[in-house]
């Protein structure tokens, strides 16, 4: 199936997944100190009698219960609500779900203790809707890693206003978070996205519809180029969500 974007062509029979699956094993990815996803029958009953939503324990189903967070457990998508004293909910904030995206590899520059994204890392940005960042070297742990305690690569807010600036709407990134692991809570790169001045009193001007997609996995077989982004989320009433992110390639004029 082909579709016709702002004069660009893409290939719709060949979407190309850049979230990492959750699952309640030792390869979740795990992020903020926390343990891996829970994922478990219901149970219902006395040691006696006990009712157990697992077809292989007797059930006519498999009816499990899943505890998890979205910003620690995998890919997730997160709005303003993420960093506002006011409730917003990426369910409300995220609106649209196709987007002309650009993936783009970056190597951090070591500073100090601190692997950086600066904004000449894209300084062959053009004009886009959305970004793609992959993180170089791009080893597949980044899809079982845990981070905690590890100090990931992080943006600078020079480089997060320069996309912007370029019209970026929504950020994609194969780290935990687009700051610092420990910052004491400043949030630089948050803010800067969000256009956020006042978290306890939310600006009007404040980018509403913009959304972050972290803890993404870029095959190295997906190259750095134009694609299209169907950002993919769960409708839950909450400031992040679990999210699945496709690309779509683009097919080259002859």
């Amino acid at each position: 199936m082909i579709l016709n974007t702002n004069n660009l062509t893409f290939d719709l029979s060949q979407p190309l997944d850049i979230s990492i699956p959750l699952s309640n094993t030792d390869q979740n990815p795990i992020a903020w100190y926390i343990d891996k996803p829970v994922i478990e029958p219901v149970r219902f009953g006395s040691e006696t009698s006990e009712w157990v939503g697992k077809v292989s324990e007797g059930s006519s189903t498999n009816f499990n219960n899943i505890f998890f967070n979205p910003h620690g457990h995998g890919t997730h998508t997160e709005c303003l609500g993420h960093i506002t004293k006011e409730f917003y909910s990426i369910n409300q904030c995220l609106k649209q779900f196709f987007f002309v995206a650009k993936v783009i590899s970056v190597t951090p520059e070591k500073i100090g203790e601190d692997l950086v994204i600066g904004k000449d890392c894209f300084s062959s940005l053009g004009i886009t809707e959305a970004i793609v960042i992959r993180t170089l070297p791009n080893s597949e742990d980044k899809k079982s890693k845990n981070y905690s305690h590890t100090n990931p690569p992080y943006l600078t807010e020079e480089a997060i206003l320069f996309i912007v600036e370029k019209g970026v709407k929504h950020l994609l990134i194969d780290q935990p978070s687009v700051d610092r692991e420990e910052d004491e809570g400043r949030l630089v790169a948050h803010k800067a996205f969000w256009n956020v001045k006042d978290v306890n009193n939310l600006n009007p001007d404040a980018r509403m519809d913009c959304t972050i997609t972290e803890m993404v996995y870029v095959d190295d077989s997906i190259k750095d180029g134009t694609y299209l982004l169907n950002l993919q989320i769960a409708s839950f009433e909450n400031d992040a969500s679990p999210s699945k992110p496709v690309l779509y390639p683009l097919i080259a004029e002859e």
